[in-house]
């Protein structure tokens, strides 16, 4: 008997398919990423071209300053927090509720205050709130 030997076959792996698949999906991952871009919003106040019809003697003026104080009705509160803030318009929250709120902030005022404003006079059940806005092209202190 004669058996003939098999022929070995040299196992080899090859890498050209293995290259090419790794090579898509390097593509494919580096196209469905998102990057991150830390952006911060440039955040202009409103101008309004209405005129006012407001009665300045029948109206709740709260103004904020660019440092956070309050002033009622051209009177500066002594602390800049929320009790102090609702105690002043506690008793004209008593009076009426249904008079116009105008909150008047600085350009520079921090959103924190304005809310405190606007959360105090929701809570005493003021109605009528506005914000007070420039006309476009006015300078400050004009």
């Amino acid at each position: 008997m004669n058996f003939r030997r098999q022929r070995k076959d040299v196992v080899d792996v090859n890498l050209t398919p293995l290259i090419d698949v790794v090579f898509l999906l390097l593509i494919f991952f580096m196209v469905s990423t998102t990057f991150t871009r830390e952006t911060r919003l440039s955040v202009e106040l409103p101008e309004a071209n209405g005129v006012a019809a407001l009665d300045a003697s029948e109206l709740v003026e709260v103004s904020v300053a660019a440092s956070g104080d309050y002033a009622v009705n051209g009177e500066k509160l002594t602390r800049s927090d929320e009790s102090t803030l609702r105690t002043v318009l506690l008793p004209l929250a008593q009076v009426s509720t249904d008079v116009p709120f105008v909150i008047t902030a600085d350009a520079k005022a921090s959103h924190q205050s304005v809310v405190r404003v606007m959360d105090v006079a929701g809570q005493l059940g003021f109605v009528n709130l506005s914000i007070t806005t420039q006309e476009p092209g006015q300078a400050d202190g004009q």
